[in-house]
């Protein structure tokens, strides 16, 4: 008994002579590795990634189509030939996939000159270079606005001076900017008829100050990429052939 105590008496003066000690950070150690071309790969893991890479390097270096010359979005004052193409493609594309949904046609397609990020240069027409005219992940959305909006959007194009992308459009403006002729599909711009103007999701949103998308009727989205529509498009064209024409000019 006299034992057990004692034990019990040592254990209880071991635990109040111990504490915790406070470890304090005192300094910090380090070296600057730079990530250049003299820094020599992991071998292993050039080996692991080296048949993924190189597949994808096959995919996007694929042929689609072919482009007979060089489009540019600065070959043109009004329209330019690549612009034409882009919103033609996304009507040609987007349309029956609206109307499937919905039984009505798109009316006009209303894209801008900003996202068109690169040319179509001439020769072969790949998958990359469908990432290259359009890297960003916008999607095709249709918008049911008002004629009082369409023809907002006809003062926005003429005043903007620049050549951005319709399609199902003809516009003339004269020497001081302002709308001379405005039509969809032919027909004048009717200000209590309902118009579905295909678009994308940035612009819709007011991207590059594009406000008359709002107020709507109602929208679409259609989960359709415009990249996405370029690449389908190019698959089943063999070659293309854009030109600039009279959808959008100035009379002086």
């Amino acid at each position: 008994m006299i034992f057990k105590q004692l034990m019990v008496c040592i254990c209880l003066m071991f635990l109040v002579s111990c504490k915790t000690k406070t470890l304090n950070l005192t300094k910090i150690e380090g070296k600057e590795i730079p990530i250049s071309a003299e820094l020599p790969p992991d071998q292993d893991i050039a080996n692991f990634i080296k048949p993924y890479h190189d597949h994808v390097i096959n995919t996007l270096d694929s042929t689609l189509a072919y482009a007979p010359e060089t489009y540019s979005k600065d070959n043109g004052t009004f329209n330019t030939a690549i612009g034409n193409l882009m919103a033609d493609v996304i009507y040609e594309q987007a349309n029956p996939i609206f109307k499937s949904r919905t039984g009505h046609d798109i009316d006009f397609v209303l894209l801008n000159k900003g996202g068109i990020r690169a040319p179509i240069s001439k020769g072969n027409i790949t998958l990359r270079t469908a990432y290259e005219i359009m890297p960003f992940e916008n999607s095709v959305v249709v918008a049911a606005i008002k004629g009082k909006n369409v023809n907002a959007a006809m003062t926005y194009l003429s005043q903007s001076k620049s050549a951005h992308p319709v399609s199902k459009l003809k516009l003339a403006i004269n020497s001081d900017f302002d709308v001379v002729e405005a039509l969809v599909k032919g027909k004048a711009i009717d200000e209590n008829k309902t118009y579905y103007v295909a678009t994308n999701d940035y612009l819709y949103n007011g991207g590059d100050h594009m406000t008359f998308f709002k107020p709507n009727d109602s929208v679409y989205d259609l989960n359709y990429k415009l990249r996405n529509a370029f690449i389908d498009y190019f698959t089943k064209v063999d070659t293309i052939n854009p030109v600039i024409d009279d959808r959008f000019i100035q009379i002086k």
